[in-house]
């Protein structure tokens, strides 16, 4: 009897390692074209909105001689403009008067509309819908419509002058505002207050403690909206504060001065920039909770 020869297994063979096949130049090309065609659109439109703002920012460094010629660039940069318009016109002041009246309409905005969009949102009373509709009547309704009846009110209270006829309506709700965060109000499940109502809370314990902590992004994109409206109002003070020079914004203030430093463009372009910024430097900031807050208020309605 003859024993078998066993041959031991044999070790299976290394993988070959891949080599990486360079890209092609051709197939590279293809790629960023293909790229370009799908952005030409968002890429234009950012050339659109761009342009006028460098346009003011580079008008802003001429002197008064070269923003009458042809030319784009400052020759030479006239970086003194900045410092002349504080010399020039009472800037700080006009600063100081916006941010009083925009930071205090805002204020009392939220005080007013916060509870009264609260209700219309989620608590079931008769005649909901009835007060629903005379809001969105009063955003249809033109200010100029009650700005004789509004002013000689103001009048009689002797506030013209000032700003205070055009902070302390806003105590009275705004009813954008109330229809902004109404709709918003109405994303959030009314699951929530129910469990809240159990526990024991009344309705302003609800709206404390659970709605307004799950709708902040709801509440600061209202309050940037408020906060620019206030900021950029022309009409306003034009009708209440025109008569005293101590009480314009910046806004009305930026016209006035048009009007007197007309042929100077490079003094009102740089007027121009510097009441810009502070709106600017807020919105990028806050950006991602206002466009949050926009985005989850058209939800549900």
């Amino acid at each position: 009897m003859t024993s078998a020869t066993l041959t031991p297994p044999q070790a299976a063979p290394a993988p070959q390692r891949q080599r990486r096949i360079p890209t092609p130049r051709s197939l590279r090309t293809r790629r960023v074209l293909a790229w370009i065609a799908e952005h030409t659109v968002l890429v234009v439109l950012a050339i659109l909105f761009i342009a006028p703002i460098v346009f003011v920012f580079l008008t802003s460094l001429m002197s008064s001689e070269q923003t009458l010629t042809a030319s784009l660039w400052p020759q030479p940069f006239v970086w003194s403009n900045y410092a002349t318009v504080f010399t020039t016109v009472p800037l700080l002041q006009w600063f100081g008067n916006s941010a009083l009246y925009a930071i205090l309409a805002t204020a009392f905005m939220l005080v007013s509309s916060v509870p009264a969009a609260y209700a219309l949102a989620k608590i079931k009373f008769r005649g909901a819908n009835v007060l629903f509709t005379v809001i969105i009547i009063a955003m249809l309704l033109p200010p100029q419509v009650t700005a004789i009846p509004i002013y000689v009110m103001w009048s009689q209270l002797n506030l013209t002058g000032t700003l205070w006829p055009l902070i302390l309506p806003n105590l009275l709700g705004d009813a954008f505002s109330i229809f902004l965060l109404r709709q918003f109000f109405l994303t959030i499940p009314s699951e929530y207050a129910d469990a809240a109502r159990i526990d024991g809370n009344g309705e302003f314990g609800v709206l404390w403690r659970v709605v307004l902590p799950m709708a902040k992004p709801g509440i600061a994109a209202t309050a940037i909206f408020m906060f620019f409206n206030s900021w950029n109002d022309y009409y306003g003070p034009l009708l209440y504060t025109s008569e005293n020079p101590d009480n314009w914004p910046v806004a009305y203030g930026l016209a006035s001065f048009r009007g007197v430093h007309g042929t100077d463009w490079g003094l009102t372009m740089t007027m121009t920039i510097l009441v810009t910024v502070p709106v600017v430097l807020i919105f990028f900031f806050a950006q991602r909770v206002f466009v949050e807050g926009i985005t989850l208020t058209g939800v549900k309605g």
